[in-house]
């Protein structure tokens, strides 16, 4: 690839983000639902036409900032899951850290809130995306923490399975904010919960 090619991708990365930056901005400032692509021109000061140059449509623009939102989320899943120490509470960690994300964006912003609820709702191939890079990443840990003995001998692409069934209240954006009056079971006890499903279990007779 040429020096011109690689300064030419460059300035098209750089627009693109541009775009996102922008979009994403005014989502919080107006909804998604009321931002349009004009307005995202206005915001950066171009054309219409140019910002389609690098989007095809406004769905599109949405969709790639959710596929921004689920990917930091990922992102601290990832490094949750391969740091160091015993795997639950390292689960403990990336689930706790999962919940934490979500809170931040679609409790305190219901602008965002309700980008990514009917995203789910309408179930967007990134939603989907993000629940299997999820379960992915369930998966690896759980298998890891049967292997060193501290979990059960269970099949771990279930257990990742139900892991995430029962955290659904604590991370889909409509459901943390239809259940956020309801006292029990908090995180905290849900995550107790799991960890203590998942738990090898000691022989009989045997100590700590």
């Amino acid at each position: 690839m040429s020096i011109a090619q690689e300064s030419a991708e460059l300035r098209e990365r750089e627009t693109r983000a541009r775009i996102l930056r922008a979009a994403e901005s005014l989502f919080h400032r107006y909804g998604y639902q009321k931002t349009t692509v004009a307005d995202i021109a206005r915001e950066l000061g171009m054309s219409s036409a140019n910002v389609y140059r690098f989007f095809e449509s406004k769905k599109a623009i949405n969709e790639a900032v959710a596929l921004t939102l689920t990917g930091e989320v990922e992102a601290e899943a990832r490094r949750n899951a391969a740091a160091a120490g015993p795997a639950a509470e390292r689960l403990r960690k990336l689930l706790t850290d999962m919940h934490s994300m979500n809170a931040e964006r679609y409790l305190r912003d219901l602008k965002m809130h309700e980008m990514v609820a009917v995203a789910i709702t309408e179930s967007w191939p990134i939603i989907r995306q993000h629940l299997e890079t999820v379960h992915g990443i369930l998966t690896g840990l759980i298998r890891e923490g049967i292997a060193r003995g501290e979990f059960r001998d269970s099949d771990p692409v279930m257990s990742a399975h139900c892991v995430q069934a029962a955290m659904v209240r604590f991370c889909h954006p409509r459901l943390m904010v239809e259940c956020a009056g309801m006292p029990h079971p908090t995180l905290d006890e849900m995550v107790d919960f799991l960890l203590m499903s998942l738990a090898r279990t000691k022989p009989e007779g045997q100590g700590a």
